[in-house]
């Protein structure tokens, strides 16, 4: 399996796009969130990854930096549809609260053509706390992160040889959680900025996490590899190598801190 950043940015960046990302296993591709607007689409050429081999998309929540995106993306699938170049049915996976967004903007901003595939061949599931699904073939359980800025999902999937990924959401760990990030090989954790710089950030005002958070959070957790993503942008340049040093200090595991495009065979 392989894990694609398509963004790694917070809402607010102009420097990387914002935080999104794919998994796939050969011709089967899961993406997770869209970010803000059609950038998606390039991040997507770039990665290699053709819209019509999409078929499985999870929207966490309903932030304009994860959901927008994504009405990008259906509006490329549905034309596909349109034209007979997209192969089978599309799958995205949500809460309510996000599908009736979906659904809402599917009518009201495609063209006739284009929602009319919504419930025939454009599927819109709806995930609960615990439900348990088939995803690109691995056994994946969706959960509800207790956010109390917007309703918002994680997941964790089972990714073979009891080993399992978890991905938190973009907001800090919470004890619902624990049952599902607990010695996960791979954990997908937010790290608003560096601890040194909290003050200038200030991601806890944010309901956010600092990578000094997040460090210590997968070290308690026994995690093996840790991504952080849904960072800020102002030092791309030196992101890695200084959240990288401060990171180390508290987790000792592998620790990534990627930029847009990288990617990590799991």
């Amino acid at each position: 399996m392989k894990l694609t950043l398509l963004g790694t940015g917070n809402a607010g960046v102009t420097a990387c796009y914002n935080t999104c990302f794919v998994l796939n296993e050969g011709e089967n591709f899961f993406l997770v969130d869209g970010g803000g607007g059609n950038m998606v689409l390039r991040q997507l050429k770039e990665a290699g990854i053709d819209t019509n081999e999409i078929h499985d998309i999870f929207v966490t929540h309903k932030h304009i930096d994860h959901l927008l995106g994504i009405i990008w993306i259906v509006r490329m699938i549905t034309s596909a549809m349109g034209n007979g170049k997209y192969v089978g049915d599309a799958r995205i996976y949500g809460h309510d609260e996000v599908l009736s967004l979906i659904r809402e903007f599917v009518g009201k901003l495609l063209l006739e053509k284009e929602a009319g595939f919504l419930d025939d061949r454009l599927h819109l599931i709806e995930v609960r706390d615990g439900d348990c699904l088939d995803v690109i073939g691995h056994r994946t359980s969706f959960f509800d992160i207790g956010s109390t800025k917007a309703k918002q999902f994680g997941f964790m999937m089972e990714i073979g040889n009891g080993e399992k990924l978890t991905c938190c959401g973009d907001e800090p760990f919470s004890e619902r959680e624990r049952e599902y990030a607990q010695n996960s090989k791979w954990l997908l954790h937010e790290a608003f900025c560096l601890y040194a710089n909290r003050e200038r950030f200030r991601p806890y005002q944010k309901h956010h996490s600092t990578v000094r958070d997040a460090c210590e959070l997968a070290e308690q957790l026994n995690v093996q590899n840790l991504v952080l993503y849904h960072t800020e942008d102002t030092d791309l340049t030196n992101r890695k190598l200084r959240y990288t040093e401060e990171g180390k200090a508290f987790f000792h595991g592998n620790l990534f801190v990627p930029d847009d495009l990288d990617f990590f065979e799991l």
